[in-house]
C-alpha cells in the first residue's frame, strides 16, 4: 500500500465532492464529535444545526477541527482534515449576506436540511427559529491517500 500526502488542491477537491464529515469540538478538556451535513465554498464549509450540545460547545469554544474521507479502489482511501474556527451565521443586521449565502450553497444539494432534523423556512427570516447556521473558516488543511 503506497500512501501520500494530498496537495491542498487535492484537499480542496476532496472537500468539494463530499458531504458528509466529522465534527470534533472540545470544552473543558472534553473532546466531542459528530456527523454533520455540509458544503464547501469560498474557503469555509457551510452547515446548519439544531441548537444543542455541538452549537452549546462551540460557541464556548470556536477551534473546531473536520475530517472528511472517502473509499477509492480496492483499500484504497483518502482523508482530508481542517483546522478551523466556528462562525454562527445569525439573522441579524450584519450577517444577513452571509446566512442568506450559507442557505443558497447549502440549498444546491438535494436533502440538504435532512440531518438538521427540520426543514428550514425558505428563506429563514428570524431569530426564533430552532435552527442555527454556522460555517468553518478552514485555517489549516491536510490530506493523505493510500492506494494499492
Amino acid at each position: 500500500m503506497l500512501i501520500r500526502t494530498l496537495s491542498a488542491l487535492e484537499c480542496t477537491k476532496v472537500l468539494t465532492a463530499n458531504r458528509v464529515a466529522r465534527l470534533a469540538c472540545a470544552r473543558d478538556g472534553q473532546p466531542y464529535v459528530v456527523p454533520v451535513h455540509y458544503a464547501y465554498a469560498d474557503n469555509h464549509l457551510y452547515a446548519f444545526s439544531m441548537l444543542g450540545k455541538k452549537i452549546d460547545w462551540m460557541r464556548a469554544n470556536p477551534l473546531v477541527s473536520v475530517q472528511v474521507d472517502e473509499r477509492g479502489e480496492g483499500r484504497g482511501w483518502r482523508s482530508v482534515v481542517v483546522n478551523g474556527r466556528y462562525e454562527e451565521l445569525p439573522d441579524q443586521i450584519g450577517h444577513k449576506l452571509e446566512r442568506d449565502h450559507a442557505w443558497t450553497i447549502l440549498s444546491k444539494h438535494a436533502d440538504w436540511w435532512e440531518p438538521g432534523a427540520l426543514k428550514p423556512v425558505t428563506p429563514p427570516v428570524s431569530d426564533s427559529t430552532p435552527h442555527v447556521f454556522f460555517r468553518i473558516l478552514v485555517e489549516q488543511v491536510s490530506g493523505r491517500e493510500a492506494s494499492e
